[in-house]
């Protein structure tokens, strides 16, 4: 079999699933799998809850390199959509079965944008582009679970068309559909590097939404089941199956019935596991915003119910093992290693995936490199690396002025190339940056210094769109 089986060609990576219709909907039967309203398994209408349950799922990211974030979106739990444009069988665990066939699609390839998932979560069908058309049109009685998975870094979250998802204004779209009236209460997971720093200092708490993230503000979050890890994924599949914290609530979920684990009791395992039992070298801290008080609930009245688990015992996977991880950042460099290794010796294939590695390697040291240079001519060789690594006090959101850190991104970019998925690391130097009040002068002029003559090539925003 080969090892690129799946032949992407582009991610698909925002799925609107209307999961449970809501009391005297009038619905009997379906009309196949994917009618446009889906249950949950085994979910019939019954008196026991009002209102409708609504799942969006996002994964934004692209290419091999970035599987785990796709098959997430594919698990056996939320079953609804693929958010993989391409062919073959999906599997997210190393003696898992295939969560591909069959599954739906919303919005793909361009249409996987931050203003198509913010138009998704207000319920503007008219601001939406491409796909399916479809948006959360929720009602007062609703209940809504988002789950995000991707690269992140501080305030930002990735998506595979630019700009990426900035913290002010994901917060900013929570509060309208607060506002709007049109919800009861919201629950959201994210997988992300930083993932954290999307929320602290900004989340509020009186919004009727509960938020969980991988890691804190300032850590990386893990990939696991990767190749040469143990378990390791079937030997097809050159690449990391899940990352540790979606792994950690998905494999808690398929384990225990719903309809009796609490949110919060799943956050407390979910938190141990991700911490890989208290490594944090290799582990991260979940973390919690929002309005706390909705973790007494149910899981079931957000994921759904599989009647397969009512008469589990409390939990069914040895769970008090350590995983093997490897850092976010380095999942992509990861895979490209092990396709080359397996590549025959001296062909054309290898030459090429070598090629792609060293490319890789290089624009992260240019980054690197450049992000240094800008701290010295801002704030000199005693202070510029520290001025740039600050981490502001907790409770406190990255940045104050989100216009000033946007700006700051796209003159970096514009001299020096893209960030990518490896360089969102160092968007707590543009925030500090801005904190420190530079103007957009004299950061121009430093990004002049650092990278002049530097050929971004592929890797230039013109090619790439700007990441803010």
């Amino acid at each position: 079999m080969e090892a690129n089986r799946f032949e992407f060609t582009s991610i698909v990576a925002l799925l609107l699933l209307l999961v449970a219709p809501a009391l005297g909907a009038g619905r009997t039967g379906r009309k196949n799998r994917w009618d446009q309203v889906i249950r949950m398994p085994g979910e019939t209408d019954g008196p026991e809850e009002k209102g409708t349950r609504w799942a969006v799922l996002v994964a934004g990211s692209q290419g091999y390199g970035n599987y785990r974030h796709q098959w997430c979106l594919c698990t056996m739990i939320l079953r609804r959509t693929c958010l993989i444009r391409g062919r073959g069988v999906i599997i997210n665990h190393p003696q898992g079965q295939d969560v591909y066939a069959g599954v739906p699609k919303d919005y793909t390839g361009q249409y996987v944008t931050s203003a198509n998932l913010y138009a998704v979560l207000l319920g503007d069908k008219k601001a939406v582009k491409g796909g399916s058309g479809k948006v959360v049109d929720s009602k007062p009685n609703d209940r809504i679970f988002i789950y995000y998975s991707d690269h992140g870094g501080p305030g930002v979250l990735g998506m595979p068309n630019m700009p990426f998802l900035y913290a002010n204004e994901f917060i900013e779209v929570l509060k309208k559909k607060h506002a709007s009236g049109s919800y009861k209460e919201m629950v959201i997971y994210v997988e992300a590097c930083e993932s954290g720093s999307v929320f602290e200092g900004m989340m509020p708490e009186d919004l009727n939404v509960y938020v969980t993230t991988a890691s804190n503000a300032e850590e990386s979050s893990w990939g696991t089941y990767c190749p040469g890890m143990d378990p390791a994924p079937p030997s097809e599949y050159i690449t990391c199956l899940g990352d540790l914290y979606s792994v950690a609530w998905m494999e808690d979920s398929e384990s225990h019935n719903l309809k009796k684990e609490t949110i919060a009791q799943q956050y407390s395992k979910v938190k141990e596991r991700t911490s890989n039992y208290n490594t944090y070298n290799a582990g991260s801290h979940v973390m919690e915003y929002g309005n706390k008080s909705i973790k007494s609930e149910t899981l079931y009245l957000y994921q759904g119910f599989d009647p397969a688990t009512e008469n589990l015992p409390p939990n069914k996977i040895h769970l008090d093992t350590r995983m093997d991880v490897v850092n976010q950042r380095d999942a992509d460099l990861l895979s490209l290693w092990q396709r080359y290794k397996r590549s025959e010796e001296g062909s054309e294939k290898k030459t090429k995936i070598l090629k792609q590695i060293t490319e890789t390697m290089k624009h992260r040291i240019h980054l690197d490199s450049s992000i240094d240079m800008i701290g010295v001519l801002l704030f000199g060789p005693e202070k510029g690396r520290s001025i740039l690594g600050s981490m502001r006090k907790p409770g406190s959101a990255i940045v104050d002025d989100w216009t000033c850190l946007k700006s700051m991104v796209q003159v970096f970019e514009m001299h020096c190339g893209s960030l990518t998925e490896y360089g969102m690391k160092h968007m707590r130097a543009f925030a500090n940056i801005c904190n420190n009040g530079v103007s957009g002068a004299a950061m121009e002029e430093a990004c002049m210094v650092a990278c002049g003559g530097h050929n971004s090539g592929e890797l230039h925003p013109s090619k790439r769109g700007y990441s803010a």
